[in-house]
């Protein structure tokens, strides 16, 4: 059982702190304001998750989802982060966020970026490339056909398995990726982007080497 703090609770913030709980998982969930303005939110999407301060709920987690829209990401302060293992799964929408000069012209990816703002931190990207929807209704269990696959990409090779048993957890088969660059190919744009595909369609889509797992 880990402490994880989901921040963000918009579409997809919930549905991860609910998919966490259900592991077992004691789960904060937060945004940038008072605890008390998403506690329904919580008690109704994630029950048994606890809408926290970001700050608390930062400092005793394990792991930290980061579920914020890129122009608010950018609003954090990264110290409390030092130490921690940052699971990425944000996406830089311009349409949403404005043109926000850190994330564009990069052929490195957004979660390089997120990355080097949060030095002191492990950061992994993953459950960034489908629709929050889904995320809810297509889990299944291990060797269940049709399981949907997630990439799962970091420099951490520790922190990439600990991330993808979460995802295994979840009910979707991890993809392992042994560098944060390769979660490019996971982002908008990306011929794996929005489509909903088994761990062999996803890695013929991504035309990348994953690492065993």
């Amino acid at each position: 059982m880990s402490h994880i703090a989901v921040l963000g609770a918009g579409h997809t913030g919930p549905i991860v702190a609910r998919m966490a709980v259900e592991g077992g998982h004691r789960v904060s969930i937060a945004t940038s304001g008072d605890p008390d303005r998403i506690a329904l939110i919580a008690q109704v999407l994630a029950p048994g998750a606890e809408a926290r301060w970001a700050g608390d709920a930062v400092r005793e987690a394990d792991v930290v989802v980061l579920a914020l829209p890129m122009h608010a990401f950018l609003e954090l302060d990264p110290a409390p982060f030092a130490g921690k293992l940052v699971v990425d799964i944000m996406n830089y929408w311009p349409p949403n966020d404005g043109v926000l000069a850190l994330f564009e012209n990069t052929d490195r990816g957004s979660s390089a970026v997120v990355g080097e703002r949060l030095a002191g931190a492990t950061v992994v990207k993953t459950l960034n490339h489908i629709g929050y929807h889904d995320m809810d209704v297509r889990r299944r269990p291990a060797g269940a056909a049709g399981r949907l696959a997630l990439g799962v990409a970091g420099d951490d090779p520790a922190a990439v398995d600990t991330v993808a048993d979460l995802i295994d957890a979840f009910g979707f088969d991890p993809v392992r990726f042994g560098s944060l660059a390769a979660g490019r190919g996971f982002e908008p744009g990306q011929p794996v982007f929005g489509a909903l595909l088994t761990r062999s369609e996803f890695l013929d889509e991504l035309g990348s080497p994953a690492i065993s797992g």
